[in-house]
């Protein structure tokens, strides 16, 4: 991970950290970029009223020695402390963790990422597909799909409620 944090910017912003390896990542569609700017505005927007923590994009962060960056993260006031400003990397995984589809993705993907950060002790994981316009919440109990009006919530941030097709509503 210290040899992932020394890498120059150019390399590591096009690239993660996986199992040893440096794993390409795409860029991104104007699609995902929007929908990924809008849930973390709402996130932040209601995280910050209720100082619950903080919410961040595209944020680096160790799962267990794998280097990620979710589109957004979420983690609570106890975790605040931990967040090193001066690393690219932080070397604690945050409470909630949200990847949007990217075209390159593959569901395969997705869902080994998705259990590596709930191996790493992330609490909840939102996988966003664009394409199905639906949600899929995963936590160690269990996991949810939700769709259309289905209501998006969270024991991690009590009183947080969008209905799916609302969290879309911006693009």
């Amino acid at each position: 991970m210290d040899d992932f944090e020394r890498l120059p910017s150019e390399l590591a912003e096009t690239h993660e950290l996986v199992d040893g390896e440096l794993v390409p990542v795409a860029a991104n569609t104007p699609e995902h970029n929007l929908l990924r700017a809008d849930t973390c505005q709402l996130l932040k927007m209601f995280v910050k009223e209720r100082h619950l923590g903080m919410v961040i994009d595209e944020q680096e962060f160790d799962f267990l020695g794998a280097g990620h960056a979710p589109d957004v993260s979420f983690f609570g006031t106890d975790k605040r402390h931990l967040l090193d400003m001066h690393k690219r990397v932080q070397r604690f995984v945050p409470d909630l963790a949200i990847e949007i589809e990217s075209e390159s993705d593959t569901d395969a993907g997705l869902i080994r990422k998705k259990n590596r950060y709930l191996q790493a002790g992330v609490r909840e994981v939102w996988l966003i597909s664009t394409e199905g316009r639906e949600v899929r919440v995963y936590t160690a109990d269990g996991r949810r799909l939700l769709s259309g009006t289905d209501r998006i919530t969270t024991d991690l941030l009590p009183g947080f409620s969008v209905s799916v097709e609302d969290l879309f509503g911006g693009i």
